[in-house]
């Protein structure tokens, strides 16, 4: 398979403190990989260096064989890279298709007005939100926000999604539907990295994970071993569970 991402010896400093200090993994095409590791261990970093928000202190990130460590968000993301965030960052003045829409008039085909309009319906309706497009994205539900930031997402035709703890602080009912929702991407041949703290979830929905411990990168491997992995344990739990 072609890799879509390669991370080669990322590290990020913030004056004295190393964030993420040489970090090395790969993404082939039509993967969806965890990144997982206990708070603060540079997952976010890590995500905010590949999609632009922070250019890394060393190292080199190619998407499909391009360097584009170093480049801002708003170059990035035209290349094919689309994330959500761990907050939901709406546009809460305008209705849930202008939240959409928006995403298509600044994606990769500048896309205005009728035909705009009606990809917004369609990836509206690809989240289960088919019905909603007239609402104020303020006053929809914490679920369906994601669900439209996920919308958003998908408008820009991604070749590489971001997702940030996008399942995070569901019920035990919108977790079932988000991780078919995922599964539905997967299925499409959508390649997505996911940074998630929801063990149900990446079990179900990883195939592979790279573990992150205090910036660097602890274990990389087929899941079930990753996370049996006594590095891994002793990272989450401590030395008595190693």
């Amino acid at each position: 398979m072609t890799e879509i991402l390669t991370l080669s010896g990322i590290s990020k400093r913030f004056g004295g403190l190393t964030a993420v200090s040489d970090l090395t993994f790969s993404l082939k095409a039509g993967e969806v990989v965890g990144l997982l590791g206990p708070n603060g261990s540079g997952k976010t970093t890590v995500m905010n260096m590949i999609s632009g928000f922070f250019a890394p202190s060393q190292g080199t990130i190619a998407l499909k064989g391009e360097a584009i460590q170093g480049l801002p968000s708003h170059r990035i993301a035209p290349k094919g890279v689309a994330r959500t965030f761990q907050l939901v960052r709406a546009l809460p003045s305008l209705t849930v298709a202008q939240n959409v829409e928006t995403a298509l008039a600044f994606g990769r085909h500048k896309l205005w007005g009728r035909i705009a309009r009606e990809r917004a319906l369609h990836h509206l309706e690809e989240v289960g939100l088919a019905g909603r497009a007239e609402e104020r994205a303020c006053d929809i539900t914490y679920i369906d926000q994601k669900r439209m930031e996920l919308a958003r997402a998908l408008a820009t035709e991604p070749d590489l999604l971001l997702l940030d703890e996008w399942l995070a602080g569901l019920n035990p009912t919108e977790l079932q539907t988000g991780i078919s929702l995922i599964r539905s991407l997967e299925r499409q041949g959508m390649t997505i990295l996911l940074v998630e703290h929801v063990m149900d979830a990446i079990r179900a929905l990883c195939s592979r994970c790279v573990v992150m411990n205090a910036g660097r990168k602890i274990a990389d491997g087929a899941t079930d071993e990753v996370l049996r992995d006594p590095d891994v344990v002793r990272a989450y739990l401590g030395d008595d569970h190693a």
